[in-house]
């Protein structure tokens, strides 16, 4: 065959494959308000930067009926490409082709760009919207999903990894979005669940749909599973790449600068007059955050799940940190179950890419109750010393009002090595708060007054002036400075740069036994 019929045969191959599926099952895919795998490597990457591995390869079984011919890419497309300029690997199943049925081609597909991820240290993200394993290729599959598993926890602090969920994603196949550190989820079109509403009427004789069991809302705000949702596609792959302009490429790296365009020495005279006076009275930490902060770059991870603390990226002076904050606006910004997990996490993952941390606490403490002692609150609030106690990043700290009890302790803590303590002046530090404090101290000298009420006020407004003011705290090196509010956003660059070339020395030791 001459050179040019061989030419116009790849070209012929290639645009059979970068068709997928047939035009039927890509109008149906258009239909229900979904892109197909290319149209969102497309829109996710730099125009014109993708770089196709693996097009041609495909499945070797011919069981029921499945037909090599006919899956073109395997059910999956895969490559790298850029991202405002960075690198990134990208795997994107492609619904049209078999429903972007896990299979073991396709596992060695994605298994092979994860490796490559790996060894060149970029992020990866995989663009999900499949029916599962491919059921024809029976264990084949099933060992497709190990393999993947298997690189993925490997991957695990090393390179980030991203979950969007673009389509269903049931049964195993939800493990691998699960062990990665983001998962992205698009409303009415994404589902992520072990066993569909059939199985559980089979089996429980609940009545439950696809949203109430895994839809966005479900796991964006009950289970957690979901770290941002979006109303749709493009604006899921949007938000993709505003999270990766937080990140490094991997765990070597510091993450991304920035010019600044915000005046590092701007005040906030508002910050002064943001907490109420009054310990019972809210107000949104989030207000804190934006003003702190370079101006517009806050973005929030988790935003709908456990509101009583608050997490995410930010830049301080073109630099990124990650913040984590109590919100006295829910629940007065007390620690639980989902709290802590959320906290400890997020905390986790800033230690591992090098992204240092700035604490905000207002907590009156840790949430009481049968449900959350049953439901494991010492375990789960562990969580949050372990996570915050093996963190090397640069540790700052600012409390703005309560600091109570455990809950002063586990959120970043001077002697749990946090490097930099700062305290408004509203902040009290304390085991817990004046009224139950005299309560327990005063317990013998109140019964035997004859003026309980007026005893009782003189007693907690003693406890006020001796722990309720951060000067205490101050002269016994507990909180390094007391600051105006204002004065935040100056303080904390200040300290930043000099905390920037930290250096730490963790003991030997294969890894610790964080309370899971």
């Amino acid at each position: 065959m001459a050179t040019h019929d061989l030419n116009e045969d790849l070209l012929r191959r290639r645009e059979a494959i970068e068709q997928g599926g047939e035009p039927a099952a890509i109008a149906k895919q258009h239909a229900k308000g979904k892109l197909t795998a290319r149209e969102r490597v497309d829109r996710l990457l730099d125009p014109g930067s993708f770089e196709e591995v693996d097009r041609y390869i495909t499945h070797r079984h011919t069981a029921f009926g499945l037909d090599r011919k006919r899956c073109p890419g395997d059910s999956v497309v895969v490559g790298f490409g850029w991202v405002d300029g960075h690198k990134i690997a990208v795997a994107a199943q492609d619904f049209t082709v078999i429903g972007g049925s896990f299979s073991e081609v396709q596992a060695q597909k994605v298994c092979k760009m994860l490796d490559l991820a790996l060894g060149s240290g970029v992020p990866f993200v995989a663009l999900n919207d499949s029916v599962g394993a491919r059921i024809q290729e029976g264990v084949w599959s099933l060992a497709g999903y190990s393999e993947l598993f298997w690189r993925n926890t490997q991957a695990s602090g090393v390179i980030p990894q991203i979950s969007v969920m673009l389509g269903p994603c049931a049964g195993g196949s939800v493990y691998s979005p699960g062990l990665t550190d983001f998962v992205v989820m698009t409303e009415r079109i994404s589902h992520m669940f072990i066993t569909g509403p059939e199985v559980i009427k089979t089996v429980t004789g609940e009545e439950v749909d696809f949203d109430t069991l895994g839809g966005a809302q479900t796991h964006a705000s009950r289970s957690g599973v979901a770290h941002f949702v979006a109303a749709d596609e493009d604006r899921a792959l949007a938000l993709t790449r505003r999270l990766l302009s937080y990140l490094p490429s991997n765990n070597a790296e510091s993450p991304p600068r920035v010019e600044p365009t915000d005046d590092p020495a701007r005040t906030e005279p508002a910050l002064d007059t943001l907490v109420p006076p009054e310990g019972s009275r809210s107000y949104d930490i989030r207000e804190a955050i934006t003003r702190v902060f370079d101006r517009g770059s806050f973005f929030e991870v988790h935003a709908r799940f456990a509101p009583n603390a608050v997490v995410g990226f930010a830049r301080l002076h073109g630099e990124v940190v990650g913040v984590v904050a109590n919100q006295p606006a829910h629940l007065a910004g007390v620690l639980d179950i989902d709290a802590s997990d959320k906290i400890a996490r997020f905390v986790r993952f800033c230690d591992a890419f090098n992204v240092p941390l700035v604490t905000f606490v207002d907590c009156p403490g840790f949430m009481p109750g049968t449900i959350q002692e049953h439901g494991g609150i010492i375990r789960h609030g562990a969580k949050i010393v372990y996570a915050y106690s093996e963190a090397t990043v640069p540790k700052i700290c600012v409390v703005t009002r309560k600091a109570y009890g455990g809950a002063y302790i586990v959120l970043s803590s001077k002697y749990i090595r946090t490097d930099l303590v700062y305290a408004w002046p509203t902040a009290e530090i304390a085991v817990m708060g004046a009224e139950g404090a005299v309560n327990i101290l005063y317990r013998k000298q109140l019964k035997e007054v004859e003026n309980p009420e007026e005893v009782r006020a003189q007693f907690i407004a003693g406890f006020q002036e001796q722990f309720g003011s951060p000067y205490a705290a101050a002269s016994s090196g507990h909180v390094d400075d007391v600051i105006l509010p204002s004065e935040t956003r100056g303080k904390l660059i200040a300290a930043l740069d000099f905390l920037r070339d930290k250096q730490a020395t963790p003991l030997p030791k294969k890894h610790g036994n964080m309370p899971l």
